[in-house]
């Protein structure tokens, strides 16, 4: 259990007046400048979490250590990451928890890998690109520390899965219907296979594809994220939301296929 003081190491997120998000890792003599002024990371370092900090100008600056979707949102980026809105609705479609073997494919910036490790699943992941590997090792790690169980292999998944009696398969590619295949074979019986995709045309050949093969119980969602501007009596919904980032596509592997009517 972390102790409410923040130490060097650790990162924090820094809100000043405006409502507006600085991810910082904390380091002794160090010191983070802003339009508001300077705040030294020795002020912060040693105080509570959940204080007021004062820059140079006086301005304060609340610090919370940040949470898991304050990182995916502040984190560097190799790639497009998955909104955590997203991210959530992964977890419950694919039904992921501790123990579960998870073979991941696309791991971008490190987003997905994150939420499942922090589920509790044993994650491998296939990447064809080492640099944004490389980004998601760093990103992961940096969230998660290195005593994860995390394996990230430079492999086009299109070309086949080594791994075997897999429970889940989660895919963030452009193309995961040359995958339906290979995660037939991969998948135990009962394991999900989940895509996640910008386009209902891509949608719409994933699940072509899942009903060539012994797939069942297949869907179809979308997430749609709504904030409220709630002040006295002024209640409305906010001018601006998170509408449509992405289709998440999800079918169990079955024995073999059956009709349902």
């Amino acid at each position: 259990m972390k102790s409410a003081l923040l130490s060097a190491g650790e990162r924090v997120l820094l809100i000043d007046a405006k409502d507006r998000h600085y991810l910082v890792s904390l380091k002794e003599g160090s010191a983070f400048h802003t339009h508001a002024g300077i705040v030294q990371h020795d002020d912060v370092i040693g105080a509570l979490e959940g204080s007021l900090i004062k820059s140079s100008t006086e301005r304060s600056f609340l610090v919370l250590r940040p949470t898991l979707s304050d990182v995916v949102l502040k984190m560097p980026r190799g790639a497009q990451v998955i909104y955590p809105k997203d991210l959530g609705a992964i977890l419950m479609q694919a039904d992921i928890g501790p123990g579960m073997r998870v073979l991941e494919a696309g791991v971008g910036s490190g987003a997905l890998s994150m939420t499942l490790l922090r589920a509790g699943a044993s994650v491998t992941a296939y990447e064809i690109r080492e640099d944004f590997a490389q980004h998601a090792i760093k990103n992961v790690h940096d969230m998660l520390g290195e005593d994860v169980d995390y394996d990230v292999k430079i492999r086009d998944v299109t070309e086949g899965i080594d791994e075997v009696d897999l429970d889940r398969i989660i895919l963030d590619m452009p193309e995961p219907w040359d995958v339906v295949k290979h995660a037939e074979g991969a998948l135990r019986p009962g394991g999900i296979f989940l895509a996640y995709l910008p386009t209902i045309n891509q949608t719409q050949l994933v699940r072509e594809a899942l009903h060539h093969h012994s797939f069942g119980l297949e869907e179809t969602v979308e997430i749609l994220r709504r904030t409220w501007h709630i002040d006295g009596r002024s209640v409305r919904p906010d001018h601006r939301m998170v509408a449509h980032t992405g289709f998440l596509t999800s079918a169990r592997r079955l024995v073999r296929r059956v009709e349902v009517d």
